[in-house]
Parts: C-alpha cells; structure tokens; sequence
C-alpha cells in the first residue's frame, strides 16, 4: 500500500492535525495540532510524542497512558484531520502550482480545485505519483475529459499526504504529410484536439487525382522502430471502417496510384 494512504501506514508528524476521542473520558476529546517537536498535549496524559507514530499507535500509546493513571479501560480513537506535515505537490498546468494541505480525505477534484483549477493550457493527461512501502514509485494517470467532462467518479481517486499531481500542460501534434496531396509538409493541431487520418487529409488539401486510395501510416515505437499502418481511404470515407487517431509525429504516405 502507498504511504500515506488510509489503513494504518501513514506516520504522523509535526504540523499534523489530528483528532482524540477517548469513550470513557470525554473531557480528553480534542483537536489539535501537532507541535514542531512532535509532540501533543492531553490532559492527564500529559505531553506524548505523536511524530512518526500512525493512528492506531498512537491510540495505543494514550491507552497505556490512561491505564497507567488508574483507568480501568480506554477506548482510543486517533484520526488525522489535515496533513500538514506532509503536502499534496501540484505542478504544470494549474492556476495555483506549488505545495497544498490536504485533508485527512480528499480526492483528485478537490485538490486541483484547492491549487485554482486547470489552467486554460492543460494537456489531455492528469498524472498522480506516490511513493510505495517498497521504495518504489507508482504512477496513475488520469483522462482529463473523462475526469472533468464527463465526471466519471471512479478517476476521482483518492489522493494522500506526500502525493505529487502533475498536469503536463498541452503540446501541438504535428502530422507529416508526403505524396499525393494537394499541401505536402506537416500539420499542426492543437495539442487538446482527437486527430484523425480523415482530418488530416482534409488539412493537406485531400488527395489528388492519381493518389492511392491505400494509404500508409508510419508510426514510431518506443524500441526506436517504426510500425506501418496500412489504412483503405475509401473505406473509412464510406464509414466501413474506423477513421484512425493519429499520433503526434506520424507520418502519412500517400502513393501515387498505377491503375
């Protein structure tokens, strides 16, 4: 489980708010923060040192206080309200970027909602890091659209102290173009916009009269390589198969037919 996250692993530490209820002595409740030192104050219980403690240790370490006093039971509950000691990053396109307090549960919306919004300059992705128990560091991302337009709850996830958000701001997707097309180069579209093979012989001033209808996408892989995506133009135009997304730096062929 990532630290920070609910369920036990998160570990307290100065600036914290956290909640005390303690059932058979209600006079103990309180809310407070806690103090540069570490360190919380309670009563009877005097100062106790809550820093790098998680809840149900520190529900731990009042009851054994309390038992020591003379009480006979203490029913302990440890909630923290704020992290404070460990802030939500938020950087890219936000109108607010920098380091935010989070409550004890927030979500996604409510963090990019506290740092101002998305900026008018947001690209199509949200990315969440955390880092896990192991060391190691898991990364979600997060569809904008879906997210925000159409407010699927379920990428509204859930987001804790020590968690970094970035939203990478929008990059133009460029297209070239060679062959049988009235505008050879490259094409650019806004970085926020679904591009489509279709759109992007429109732009190139659509085909000409000796192109082939059998077009060539050529694409780059993360292995450095270059796939081919071979595309019947009419067909798509008729609607008998899917027009293609294209993707930022492919590049179309358009070959000069012999028949």
């Amino acid at each position: 489980m990532a630290q920070g996250a609910p369920g036990g692993n998160y570990r307290i530490g100065p600036r914290d708010q956290i909640q005390v209820r303690v059932r058979e002595l209600p006079d103990l409740d309180s809310e407070q923060v806690v103090a540069e030192d570490g360190s919380i104050s309670l009563g009877v219980v005097g100062r106790l040192q809550a820093a790098g403690l998680t809840e149900a240790e520190l529900e731990d370490e009042i009851g054994e206080r309390l038992l020591q006093e003379g009480l006979r039971k203490a029913s302990v509950a440890v909630t923290i309200a704020a992290y404070r000691s460990r802030p939500v990053s938020v950087m890219g396109a936000v109108r607010e970027p920098g380091n935010h307090f989070v409550p004890g549960r927030a979500t996604l919306m409510e963090v990019l909602l506290n740092a101002g919004g998305l900026d008018s300059e947001h690209g199509p992705v949200i990315y969440v890091r955390r880092r896990a128990e192991n060391g190691l560091t898991d990364q979600v991302a997060i569809d904008v659209r879906q997210l925000v337009g159409q407010g699927d709850p379920q990428l509204n996830i859930p987001i804790f102290a020590g968690d970094l958000i970035n939203v990478p701001a929008k990059q133009p997707i460029t297209i070239n173009v060679l062959g049988e097309v009235s505008n050879v180069g490259s094409l650019v579209f806004p970085g926020d916009r679904k591009v489509t093979l279709l759109m992007a012989i429109a732009s190139a001033g659509g085909l000409s009269e000796t192109a082939s209808k059998k077009l060539s996408i050529q694409r780059g892989t993360t292995s450095g390589n270059r796939e081919e995506i071979v595309a019947d133009y009419r067909r798509i135009l008729a609607g008998k198969d899917p027009d293609i997304e294209l993707q930022d730096g492919d590049l179309i062929v358009v070959k000069e037919s012999f028949f």
